[in-house]
């Protein structure tokens, strides 16, 4: 039996520390929840921690002291900072401190817990990663079955490989799985999302700094493609990054070569590495937003993964295993998927792919009140061949307006699997927009 990796969350919010405490326990982690800047120094000083979460503003002082004061004592801790009140000066002050990430709220939660696991790998008590999708449900279709055989073939090739495909297809799953064929399968594998780093950042998180190199550098800081070591260095949402910046990922990528901000040393990096976007690179070249040389640079070995609704035939044993695996995590019996809840998920269009079928998977599971799951376990919200209701005589145009607002919404998120990023994409609205909305209407993700 595996031990579960301890986070300490720092949050004196009490609904949002809740929230985040109840989620990390269910995605197989063990959860300190610290309510103060006292609290926090003095358990962080005795108990070692795989990370922390913290908030700025604490009612008894702030997090960006604390932790600096635990840096400065225990050395560096991987800390995601969250708050709503910073601003771009702050959040380059924190990252070259030596913080992983800097988070504005509200936030987009699957966003953060995909964040924390790819810094701490989830583990639960059977030792499986509890939002991975296993190497043997990877290539159940001809589709994917022929990426499995092109990542086997290449897995040993120190060539970079280029993964294409719409968000929640499965791309850093095929990452982990090309870097578990290789011989490198022991080595550190570290993901980083390129679309969460700004430009004030990249340099810092993605090659690391020294000490001195700024005011606040207190110790050097080691960034992910040294943290990588001889392993896999996969860089997802590789399109978001600015082309400003894509010079700097080219002689990575070119010359393996790169050096520490404030550093004179030029390093080596000895990882694989494996690249992924939901992006049209081409048409991002042709219209100027995409470096060609880096695009030729990276498009040796590419690899388009097929939507799930192009392979159907993965959609049953899919969702079986996911079922399977939340129930075990919540430690219960694992429901059965009754036909009609598998003729509905067969017929569905799965905008947000396996990434939504594993939501919807873990949310039926959570809330099933039988053995047998249907139809409404898996989609909730389906009103099948019923009409909107008439609104009420004496309601206001306003109320009405808000009314079919809050319906969309609900329908949209719906339509994602619950998934926000991708919800406020299809309304055309901001992903911090779409979350006061829901805070508004008091919608649940």
């Amino acid at each position: 039996m595996s031990t579960r990796p301890l986070i300490g969350i720092v949050e004196d919010d009490s609904i949002l520390g809740s929230s985040l405490e109840q989620r990390f326990l269910l995605e197989g982690y063990a959860v300190l929840w610290l309510r103060s800047a006292a609290e926090a120094e003095a358990a962080l000083a005795r108990t070692p921690v795989e990370l922390v979460l913290s908030d700025i503003r604490l009612p008894d002082g702030d997090g960006e002291t604390v932790m600096a004061a635990v840096f400065a004592r225990y050395g560096i801790v991987p800390t995601i900072f969250m708050t709503a009140f910073g601003g771009i000066e702050q959040a380059v002050r924190l990252v070259r401190m030596g913080a992983r990430d800097y988070l504005a709220k509200p936030f987009d939660l699957d966003a953060l817990v995909e964040r924390v696991a790819a810094i701490v790998p989830r583990t639960t008590p059977e030792g499986e990663a509890g939002g991975a999708r296993p190497a043997a449900t990877f290539g159940l279709s001809p589709g994917t079955e022929a990426v499995r055989r092109t990542l086997e073939r290449v897995a040993d090739l120190d060539l970079p490989v280029l993964l294409l495909g719409e968000t929640g297809t499965g791309k850093e799953v095929a990452a982990r799985f090309l870097h578990a064929a290789s011989a490198r399968a022991a080595k550190p594998f570290i993901a980083i999302n390129c679309g969460a780093l700004q430009a004030e950042l990249f340099d810092s998180a993605l090659f690391g700094h020294e000490k001195g190199a700024f005011t606040s550098a207190v110790a050097r800081h080691v960034g992910f493609v040294e943290q990588a070591g001889e392993g896999t260095l996969f860089l997802d949402e590789i399109g978001e990054v600015e082309p400003a910046l894509q010079v700097k990922l080219l002689r990575l990528i070119q010359e393996r070569e790169f050096q520490r901000l404030g550093g004179r040393e030029t390093l080596h990096c000895a990882a694989r590495i494996v690249l992924a976007t939901n992006r049209d690179l081409e048409a991002e070249v042709a219209a100027g937003r995409f470096r060609e040389d880096l695009y030729f640079r990276i498009n040796v070995l590419a690899c388009p993964l097929p939507p799930l609704r192009a392979r159907r035939e993965e959609i049953a044993p899919l969702l079986a295993h996911f079922v399977a695996a939340a129930a075990r995590r919540f430690g219960q019996a694992a429901p059965e998927l009754g036909p009609d809840a598998l003729e509905a998920a067969n017929a569905h269009d799965w905008p947000g792919n396996v990434r939504e079928l594993i939501n919807r998977a873990e949310r039926a599971v959570a809330l099933a009140e039988g053995p047998v799951l249907g139809v409404g376990d898996l989609f909730p919200d389906r009103a099948l061949g019923r009409r909107p209701a008439a609104p009420a005589e004496d309601a206001s145009l306003a109320s009405v307006r808000e009314g079919a607002e809050r319906a969309h919404i609900v329908e949209t998120l719906r339509q994602t699997g619950g998934a926000v990023q991708a919800a406020a994409e299809k309304l055309g609205i901001s992903r911090t927009t779409l979350w006061e909305k829901m805070r508004r209407y008091g919608i649940e993700p």
